[in-house]
């Protein structure tokens, strides 16, 4: 018999369903949701026992789905769909309650980049933030960079579990469409505001266009304004233009298009994603792009944030980070890789192996005889001391560490 508990299963209204059923059958489901939702007020995951309370939540569609009790994701079993790090082990905690709000309704972001442009007051800014903003304004509100870490956290993009296969970009697509329906940000439900490239296929080639041009044609002027909104995709080749650069991205035949300053002033933020060793070492490029409707109907680029990943899109802050992360699926480790979000000072692990009790912690060391990365190595060291866990540290200059579990998983 099948046992009743365990990662991925979950209890709604007295009955025990696999978590993958309930988000492909989320209709079927429906009865189930609104009778937990009436009578409990939520449901259950059984990672663990006690089991653990999860958010019913329905979007303006009226589709329900489940989601992670706020403040109990460390609480969850380290397989487990909704575990989440510990305080300390996230970019996001150095945000007020104002900038990402978590209700019974959905979540409620307040992007430090505007959606609408006023056509009457001339635009003070239009290329890429560098990555140091003001520290007490990023609080208050999302960056970009931020809302992409938080896109790929609350998908579990940045963790590798060895049982969960290789990832693609359909799975990641698929996860971050999820988060869409029960997401508004700047006051605009995150389905509109936001469109997520879809993975190419000959059969699906003429839905995609339909639903791009859809979104292109929610763009443009609006009364006294200029409605923007976010792409989010995979940077395949930045090509030089007349005017600046094209960014072709994978799985679509549109380009963004942005002026020379935009991408002088990201390549500059975003060094390791532009830099010519990330493609030695196969990774991936992905960015969050704010993009208007030229006059001529193109979509032009005016803001972007970007981040480097593996070839199976776990986050990395550098070529040698996709090297370690790599290195440790190979050796089918399960890990997390912590996200920064809007934050540049924060002291975070590079990787945090979760198939061990405590959790491991592994370090990358890539820079030598720089005093500001010297101090930090030294309060990284502290920290681990602090939670009596193993660390794994690699200088790149050396050959990597044993990185196989000597051990029983977890």
């Amino acid at each position: 018999m099948a046992p009743t508990t365990g990662p991925g299963r979950i209890q709604l209204a007295g009955r025990t369903v696999q978590l993958a059923w309930l988000r492909e059958h989320s209709t079927q489901a429906a009865p189930l949701f609104a009778r937990a939702r009436a009578e409990v007020g939520h449901a259950w995951c059984l990672c663990r026992i006690p089991a653990l309370r999860l958010v019913i939540r329905c979007t303006r569609a009226g589709r329900y789905h489940v989601a992670g009790w706020p403040g109990e994701g460390e609480q969850h079993d380290p397989n487990c769909p909704f575990h989440k790090v510990g305080p300390g082990l996230s970019g996001r905690d150095h945000y007020s309650t104002g900038a990402i709000q978590e209700t019974d309704d959905g979540v409620f972001i307040r992007l430090a980049t505007p959606l609408t442009r006023s056509l009457i007051q001339p635009e003070t800014r239009d290329a890429a933030p560098e990555e140091a903003d003001d520290e007490a304004s990023s609080r208050r509100s999302v960056g970009l960079l931020g809302l992409l870490h938080w896109l790929w956290e609350q998908a579990q993009l940045n963790v590798s579990h060895p049982q969960a296969g290789r990832l693609t970009w359909r799975t990641c697509h698929a996860r971050l469409r999820q988060q869409l329906g029960e997401t508004t940000i700047n006051g605009r439900g995150m389905d509109e505001a936001l469109y997520v490239v879809p993975p190419f296929t000959p059969a699906a080639a003429d839905a995609n266009t339909a639903a791009l041009d859809a979104f292109r044609a929610r763009l443009g002027r609006h009364g006294t304004t200029e409605r923007r909104a976010l792409i989010l995709g995979q940077i395949k080749e930045v090509a030089p233009t007349p005017y600046g650069v094209a960014y072709r991205l994978a799985h679509q035949r549109t380009p963004l298009y942005a002026r020379a300053a935009l991408h002088a002033r990201a390549t500059r933020s975003y060094r390791q994603v532009f830099g010519k060793t990330a493609a030695e070492h196969g990774a991936t490029r992905i960015a969050l792009f704010v993009v208007e409707r030229s006059p001529k109907g193109h979509l032009n680029a005016v803001d972007l944030a970007a981040m480097l990943t593996t070839g199976t899109y776990i986050p990395a802050d550098s070529s040698y980070e996709v090297i370690m992360a790599d290195a440790l699926a190979a050796c089918r480790r399960a890990f997390i890789k912590p996200l920064r979000y809007d934050t540049a000072d924060t002291v975070l692990p590079d990787f945090i192996l979760t198939d061990v009790a405590p959790a491991a912690y592994v370090e990358v060391y890539g820079i030598h005889g720089r005093e500001t990365y010297d101090r930090r190595k030294a309060e990284k060291r502290e920290f681990y001391q602090s939670q009596e866990g193993q660390l794994i540290e690699w200088d790149v200059t050396q050959p990597l560490p044993v990185l196989a579990r000597s051990g029983p998983s977890i």
